[in-house]
């Protein structure tokens, strides 16, 4: 290289390819998490909705629900690895295959049953089916923005400098929106944080993780409950306890190869400050201890009641003599009648 200034060039003409190259690998990740979530998951729900309704399983509608899962899942699994990449943009991470596995397996039971759950309650219940969606949209929808007001914050603007205020607030209302469709189905590995300069939060919160899978949970099993009462003739061949256990089992396997991913295949689990296990562990305690009920009082002995120096006795002895001495008022009474 010439010495006259021309590698210094050429080095931040390299350095600005890589730049350009490391954001268009993350846009391509984003855009498949977008397509994923709002292009196969409503697809695979109308057609197994469907299905369901027309009583039968056509292969080439099984085919193409198969792909719309894979679709999901593979979504879901770009979305975990974003995620790592973004929380640890310092150190050299490395996925295993192990951690692969146990994100796509945890991934696919969660959004199976996610998916099921839904079409059998809409299928029996078509009305609550709106609320229902729009709750959990809008609930998902103005939680970034509900932390962000209570924050204080100001207003983010350094996202990107051609955008004025009002196209700023377009794009976080775009993020959102992707945040909110991405939880209706699975939990979002990558959590906003809008008074946050990279807009993610970076932080591990085991405590939201959990409350968001034992409310999920909790959801499920209400919807399975309304559709095991309101089921009709069309599910006169399928055993409804049967399909409410595998269902909810799904889930509980689902959870349980998350927290297999966490605690023994995250490439980064030795920067963690606590475990998933003490986390989840601290996060029970603390609900247990918020649902136990208060303490009773406890009546006091009057083994309790004495004093160390026996004055306590001395009078309680007093006190029965002068009582045998005086006799009882309602036994004289009756004498003297």
């Amino acid at each position: 290289m010439p010495k006259d200034g021309h590698s210094e060039e050429v080095e931040k003409e390299v350095g600005q390819a890589e730049g350009k190259l490391f954001t268009h690998r993350s846009a391509f990740s984003r855009a498949s998490v977008i397509q994923a979530f709002l292009g196969s998951a409503p697809q695979l729900t109308l057609q197994l909705y469907i299905c369901v309704l027309q009583q039968e399983i056509m292969a080439a509608r099984s085919i193409f629900m198969v792909l719309s899962l894979l679709s999901i899942v593979y979504g879901a699994l770009r979305c975990n690895i974003l995620a790592i990449k973004i929380k640890y943009d310092d150190y050299d991470v490395s996925v295993k295959a192990a951690a692969y596995l146990c994100i796509f397996l945890w991934r696919s039971f969660e959004i199976a049953t996610r998916v099921v759950v839904l079409v059998l309650f809409s299928s029996v219940l078509q009305i609550w089916v709106l609320p229902v969606v729009l709750l959990n949209f809008f609930g998902f929808f103005f939680y970034p923005w509900i932390l962000f007001w209570q924050s204080k914050s100001p207003f983010p603007e350094n996202i990107e400098k051609a955008l004025t205020r009002v196209g700023t607030t377009i794009v976080l209302c775009l993020l959102t929106f992707l945040y909110a469709g991405i939880n209706m189905f699975c939990w979002s590995a990558v959590q906003l944080k809008l008074n946050d300069p990279d807009l993610i939060n970076k932080s591990q919160n085991w405590y939201r993780l959990a409350v968001y899978y034992m409310l999920r949970f909790i959801e499920n099993a209400f919807l399975l409950l309304l559709w095991y009462v309101y089921k009709t003739d069309v599910y006169l061949y399928v055993c409804a306890p049967l399909l409410v256990l595998q269902l909810l089992i799904g889930y509980c396997m689902a959870v349980l190869f998350m927290l297999v991913f966490y605690q023994f295949c995250h490439p980064c689990k030795k920067l963690f400050s606590s475990s998933i296990s003490e986390g989840l562990l601290s996060c029970f305690k603390y609900f247990c201890f918020a649902c136990k009920p208060p303490k009773a009082t406890v009546p006091v002995d009057k083994a309790d009641l004495k004093s160390p120096d026996g004055t306590g006795d001395d009078a309680q002895a007093s006190y029965k003599t002068n009582e045998s001495q005086n006799g009882n008022p309602h036994q004289s009474v009756s004498s003297n009648a």
